[in-house]
């Protein structure tokens, strides 16, 4: 059976950071939601219960968790860009694409957001998805 990529999802990643340039923005920490997916190359071996060879999503997740929450970010392109990276470090991983919502950032939206994706062998892995 010819297998194709696992997809990886993680939602509603609830984190607080510093993300701004706003005075207040840079004393306060501020709520964050991250959305994760991660394609990646499954092999036999997995679907025989092998965990040596899947992808491990809770280190993943604890690495961006960490990475965040003690960072200091003025922009949301920075900080999704870092976030992206973190997610497509793994040689497994094919595609990552990670969204992160910045709630109450406008008075009257719930959220603005910003997405990135990676895609392995493109000559521009990196490429802006939607900025809303």
């Amino acid at each position: 059976m010819p297998l194709n990529d696992a997809v990886i999802n993680i939602r509603n990643l609830r984190l607080r950071t510093y993300i701004g340039f706003n005075p207040e923005e840079k004393e306060k920490r501020q709520d964050i939601i991250v959305n994760i997916e991660i394609n990646y190359a499954i092999s036999q071996a997995v679907l025989q219960d092998n965990v040596d060879n899947a992808l491990d999503y809770k280190q993943i997740t604890k690495q961006v968790i960490e990475y965040v929450e003690n960072g200091r970010f003025l922009l949301l392109e920075k900080l999704v860009a870092d976030v992206l990276e973190i997610c497509s470090r793994n040689p497994l991983v094919s595609y990552a694409r990670v969204t992160i919502d910045k709630p109450h950032a406008l008075r009257f939206a719930d959220s603005v957001s910003l997405a990135l994706e990676y895609v392995t062998n493109k000559m521009n892995n990196l490429r802006l998805v939607e900025n809303t």
